[in-house]
């Protein structure tokens, strides 16, 4: 049985390797990546940084195997990674020469950390939370990620946050039939082609 807590900071490490062995679509992305830390860099350590407080993780007899974190201000959390996280970064991680299509992975996330992905004005106004989640496989299909979802949602609820959001790639299957399955509004498609989706939901207000 998996038990779901707040997050430690001597939960560091898993989320860091919880991130990797999901990077891939959902899959394991270890043989991906030259730098095993690199993905959990871009989508995981900040959050548990500067949110930790919005950070709960999945913890069995095996160890912490699930995350989910996130921010209730989408547009603050951003502009503090820009002042505190990403610059140490940059100077670590070389921004890649050449065009995208010829980076590997590592070059991929490093053009991340120059140039961070923005929450769109219009969707930051109307779900400005917005979160990440991640299982392995252990606790894929066991009705975690609901109740994982649950917490959060119930965490942002109590804070009397308007709305949140989630990106997730088209290639991640599994994680789209999730949300729909979940009942997320689907937002709009970003990219060009269109590669992500923006899924969505609404808060109750408190009252």
């Amino acid at each position: 049985m998996g038990a779901i807590r707040k997050y430690e900071a001597s939960d560091l490490e898993a989320i860091y390797r919880i991130c990797l062995e999901t990077g891939a679509s959902g899959q394991d992305a270890t043989a991906l990546y030259k730098d095993p830390k690199i993905v959990g860099h871009v989508y995981a350590g900040p959050y548990v940084r500067f949110a930790p407080e919005s950070a709960f993780v999945l913890e069995d007899e095996e160890g912490v195997g699930g995350y989910v974190i996130g921010p209730e201000d989408s547009e603050l959390f951003e502009n503090l990674l820009e002042r505190e996280w990403w610059p140490a970064l940059r100077n670590q991680y070389s921004k890649p020469n050449g065009g995208h299509r010829e980076w590997n992975h590592d070059e991929r996330m490093a053009f991340l950390i120059h140039h961070p992905q923005r929450t769109p004005q219009h969707i930051a106004a109307n779900y400005p939370a917005h979160l990440h989640i991640d299982l392995l496989p252990r606790f894929q299909g066991e009705g975690f990620g609901r109740r994982m979802l649950d917490t959060w949602i119930g965490y942002m609820n109590r804070r009397g946050a308007r709305g949140f959001h989630l990106g997730v790639g088209t290639a991640n299957t599994r994680a789209i039939r999730f949300y729909r399955a979940f009942g997320l509004d689907e937002i709009e498609t970003f990219g060009s082609p269109p590669s992500a989706i923006y899924f969505g939901k609404t808060l109750k207000e408190q009252i």
